[in-house]
């Protein structure tokens, strides 16, 4: 979130810095039981999003963002979904909110200054260039997020978010999805060349 004193600095301490080490709690491999899951949990919000869809045809029914709040901060949980021929196409690490915890039994929030990542469907708006570069409004469509856009929540990069996927927890947003640049300049191709608005799914 751009023009914030505080988080800049938060950012600068949880990101800029890094994180010791000795702080960060190790997880084991993911097992096929944990795969499993992670299909089963797509699968169900997949049929949400089609089923909503359908009453609202001025969003994009080919593609759709995927957000799983579930899984642990250093694995992809980032997923580019095509709705047409169910799979996943792309997936990535996300940062969540430094308000909503570090590590598991994390915390949602839709209020203003609690750093909270907010659950439920978004639509991608307008790109804009800010303090991250080139990011995207998000509007939230259900009331757990339904003040993303006043919170000045956006789609955006952070050179400090890693690329691949390892077995420690990465920093902090400040309630944004916050992804590395090489996955952004994948995602953003997709932002870009739909010709309408595609939902962002956060889900926990």
């Amino acid at each position: 979130m751009k023009n914030v004193i505080l988080g800049v600095f938060a950012i600068g301490i949880l990101c800029g810095f890094g994180v010791s080490s000795k702080s960060v709690r190790k997880i084991p491999n993911v097992t096929r039981l944990e795969l499993a899951i992670k299909e089963e949990r797509i699968s169900e919000q997949v049929v949400a999003i089609k089923s909503m869809l359908k009453t609202n045809p001025k969003f994009n029914n080919e593609i759709a963002f995927l957000l799983d709040m579930k899984i642990m901060s250093g694995r992809n949980r980032f997923f580019v979904y095509d709705l047409k021929n169910d799979r996943i196409i792309d997936q990535g690490l996300v940062a969540h909110g430094l308000g909503s915890g570090f590590y598991s039994d994390l915390k949602f929030s839709n209020e203003n200054n609690s750093y909270c990542t907010s659950l439920g469907k978004y639509y991608i708006g307008k790109s804009y260039f800010g303090e991250y570069g080139k990011a995207y409004k998000l509007y939230g469509l259900e009331s757990t997020n339904s003040n993303a856009f006043l919170r000045n929540i956006v789609l955006h990069q952070y050179n400090k978010v890693p690329y691949e996927e390892q077995n420690t927890y990465i920093c902090n947003s400040l309630g944004c999805p916050m992804v590395n640049e090489i996955y952004y300049n994948r995602i953003q191709k997709w932002i870009d060349n739909s010709k309408s608005n595609i939902i962002l799914d956060i889900y926990y």
